[in-house]
């Protein structure tokens, strides 16, 4: 599988409960075209955190939009508003965007607190006929960044994942990475390119990555001079990335450079808690992270060029690829050391690569980043990725510049590997008490006490 899908161009707040819904609900029109004709109800069940954290995740709109066969990339603020007055207001929804059909939000999507034993965010989908005669029902998970996988295929995607030896560089661990470079004589990003060539055309390599950087920086910019100075809930919540970029302008300040890196990061952070466009990298909780690293090397360092911002965006999903396959990338399901932390580790080993390190510094920076973030929990006041999601995307890119600096001026060897530092997150989150991860049941979302 090409590590392209580490980094996806969708909306806020939430990878795992925005569009991870939203793209369950596409994948459910897709299963039911032919039958549509005798369908006059769809019921919607939020399982888990889906449920818990769900409407200040947005959720239940998500899974509105997607049903009516919107895709994230077409989003805009009108289609949003349109479509939602339509199914809250007008009580209809046009099913698939090819039949309209009733719809009252009250009955028609179910807050579940039960929890689901394949993922903590489960949700199901159901269609009903005229009398009420279930046609067609459906369970998915999303199991963040974007991953959705449904009930009935979930045994089929793990047989899949099992036939990567047909590839002629086939990489599930950090150590056969590692094997390979040293053969071979690559570094991080070569490997990453020779890999994802095994899928893609150069162009389309190239084409991808610039895309994706691209919509990272438009995100930036639009956080620096947002439309409305407050981000939507009952938080009230003031966006800053203005006033900081404001305040940048005009200060001496010699340690400035980290309010530098905190602007890029708060900026994508708060366009993705207002439900703008964002990439998720690996997760939108975590948007912020890897914008803020390649903005940083971008306007304070010397050759970051576009082969540069290839190569980073190659590096980075490659360490992506072996949290989510050896680890966890959902909030959900590890706590915020899944996403904060994994965003943090794939900027660190991407920024060492760099900066000219091989493979082994490279790890060793991504390492020291997740090291670092261990225990990390998810605790989202309200369930908005606003308190305390969006300063920690500063804090996550300033720790991965660190720890790639830390990483290459090292001469002694690392005693703790990136698999081994994988396989502890992972550990650590499924031990973690579930209030911790993304339920607002515990933490700073039930300690606020205004808000509480």
């Amino acid at each position: 599988m090409s590590n392209f899908n580490i980094f996806k161009i969708g909306v806020g707040p939430s990878s795992s409960h925005t569009f991870g819904p939203m793209v369950a609900a596409n994948l459910f029109c897709e299963e039911i075209v032919d039958k549509l004709d005798r369908t006059k109800r769809v019921k919607i069940t939020l399982f888990g955190s889906l449920s818990l954290t769900g409407k200040g995740h947005l959720s239940d709109k998500a899974t509105i939009w997607g049903l009516t066969n919107l895709k994230a990339k077409e989003l805009t603020s009108d289609i949003q508003e349109e479509v939602l007055n339509k199914a809250l207001v007008d009580k209809k929804l046009n099913l698939c965007g090819k039949k309209e059909i009733e719809f009252n939000y009250d009955t028609d999507i179910i807050f579940s607190k039960e929890f689901l034993p394949f993922h903590e965010n489960a949700m199901k989908i159901e269609i009903f006929d005229g009398n009420s005669n279930l046609i067609h029902s459906e369970i998915y998970y999303s199991t963040g960044g974007g991953f959705v996988v449904s009930d009935s295929k979930k045994d089929e995607r793990n047989s899949l994942s099992n036939k990567g030896n047909a590839l002629k560089i086939d990489i599930n661990h950090a150590i056969d990475a590692v094997k390979i470079c040293e053969k071979n004589n690559w570094n991080l990003s070569k490997l990453s390119y020779e890999y994802e060539r095994q899928f893609h055309s150069d162009e389309e390599i190239r084409k991808f990555c610039l895309e994706i950087f691209d919509v990272m920086q438009k995100a930036y910019e639009n956080g620096i001079e947002p439309k409305c100075d407050t981000l939507p809930s009952s938080l009230k919540l003031k966006r800053r990335a203005k006033g900081l970029k404001q305040r940048l302008t005009t200060t001496n300040d010699p340690l400035n450079m980290i309010d530098h890196i905190s602007l890029y990061a708060i900026a994508v952070a708060e366009e993705n808690a207002g439900g703008s466009r964002v990439v998720t990298a690996p997760t939108n909780g975590a948007a912020g992270v890897i914008p803020a690293v390649m903005l940083y090397l971008k306007n304070h360092k010397e050759n970051f060029n576009d082969d540069a911002i290839i190569n980073f965006l190659l590096s980075a999903m490659l360490i992506g690829s072996l949290y989510k396959k050896n680890g966890s990338i959902s909030g959900a399901e590890a706590g915020c050391q899944a996403e904060i932390g994994s965003a943090s580790s794939m900027a660190a080993g991407a920024m060492a690569d760099f900066m000219g390190a091989d493979i082994k510094k490279s790890f060793s920076a991504a390492e020291i980043a997740m090291e670092h973030h261990l225990g990390l929990t998810c605790d989202p006041v309200l369930g908005l990725v606003q308190i305390p999601c969006i300063e920690r995307n500063a804090f996550g890119a300033i720790k991965a510049i660190s720890a790639a600096r830390m990483a290459l001026i090292r001469k002694s060897t690392p005693v703790v590997s990136l698999d081994e530092i994988i396989k502890t997150m992972y550990e650590t989150g499924k031990d973690m008490n579930s209030k911790y991860k993304e339920t607002s049941l515990g933490g700073l979302a039930t300690n606020l006490s205004d808000f509480c």
